[in-house]
């Protein structure tokens, strides 16, 4: 690895430093003999996600998803492409829902109309822009990866795209959007088609979205899901959801309530908590310690003056009531998908099209 690949990672990670959900870059070492620098992290306790995508919730989809695209949309406005969104470079502490977004050794700061390498992603998670060599791409790239990872977790299909190599990779892609999409995104602008490609490249028809639904992954479905998908997985970029806009999408309306639900509980206790803390009764001035000091020595004069009378001992009654805040919090919200249309919606309304 070269020693200016390493250093440009290092520039990234500190322009993103506690930046939200992006990985904390603790410290750089650098080995005695060789002198390249070794990075030190934070610990995330990560499970593997091929172990922990099939166990997780509708609302674990949703709730992950959005904690990405903060890191993208804070990454987008430093100015920032990641360049190599996959399952693999999320890690997730699935019993604290704490997630990192890490490996930004192909990340590059984003200039408008500079030509970048088309060899960055994974491939299966590859944009068409650049499996077609178009060089002048921009932020957007990250937001097709994430669409790639989202339908594999959703569709229980992983990789969701699967080529054998490049080129085979957006036949992959052609057979799902479409080769008359393709060919408009190519003529839009102004690209060309490998011969290689096109020797390998039929005419597919555009497959609808609910064709990948099945028994295993309904749960997962609704006309949101399928409408975010399709805002993800476009040919042309620019037509793509940005983290904002996606982040505002009705398909996180559970997520934003949740996050609105925690925010209103703390703002809640917040104050209570002050008020506790800085009650008067529990400050001790100079001059209370001296007046309680005053009081027991005065009872202790009252006792000594009246034992020989009698002594009515004054009780409790029953005790104290003490009303305890029974404070509620819900890892889950209310089920809102029962609100949403599912999936069977659309598969219904597709069949009277036909």
């Amino acid at each position: 690895m070269k020693k200016s690949k390493i250093k440009r990672e290092i520039k990234i990670l500190q322009n993103l430093k506690g930046g939200p959900n992006v990985i904390q870059l603790l410290d750089t070492v650098k080995d005695p003999v060789s002198r390249i620098p070794s990075l030190v992290f934070e610990y995330v306790n990560n499970t593997n996600f091929k172990t922990l995508y099939p166990t997780f919730t509708d609302f674990d989809v949703r709730y992950y998803i959005y904690e990405i695209l903060k890191a993208l949309d804070y990454c987008h406005s430093c100015g920032i492409m990641h360049r190599d969104v996959k399952p693999h470079n999320v890690m997730i502490d699935h019993e604290t829902k704490k997630l990192r977004l890490i490996d930004w050794g192909l990340a590059e700061f984003y200039h408008p109309k500079q030509q970048y390498n088309v060899r960055v992603a994974s491939r299966y998670f590859k944009g068409p822009e650049l499996l077609v060599n178009m060089r002048m791409y921009d932020y957007s790239l990250d937001m097709w990866s994430l669409g790639c990872m989202f339908a594999g977790m959703t569709f229980q299909k992983e990789p969701f795209f699967h080529g054998r190599d490049n080129h085979d990779q957006l036949v992959k892609i052609a057979k799902v959007l479409g080769t008359a999409g393709l060919y408009e995104y190519i003529k839009q602008y102004d690209l060309r088609l490998d011969p290689a490609i096109e020797s390998i490249l039929s005419r597919y028809q555009r497959k609808p979205w609910t064709k990948f639904v099945n028994n295993y992954n309904k749960k997962y479905m609704s006309n949101e899901s399928l409408d975010f998908v399709d805002r993800l997985l476009r040919y042309d970029h620019n037509k793509r959801l940005t983290p904002r806009e996606a982040m505002a999408h009705a398909y996180f309306k559970p997520v934003r309530e949740y996050h609105a639900q925690k925010k209103a509980e703390q703002a809640h206790l917040a104050p209570k908590q002050h008020d506790a803390e800085h009650h008067p009764k529990h400050k001790q001035t100079p001059q209370r310690v001296g007046q309680a000091e005053q009081k027991k020595d005065e009872a202790a004069d009252e006792d000594a003056q009246g034992q020989g009378g009698d002594v009515d001992a004054v009780g409790g009654g029953g005790g104290a009531q003490h009303n305890a805040e029974n404070v509620h919090s819900n890892n889950a919200p209310k089920d809102d998908n029962a609100k949403e249309s599912t999936v069977s919606d659309v598969v219904m309304k597709e069949q009277q099209n036909q």
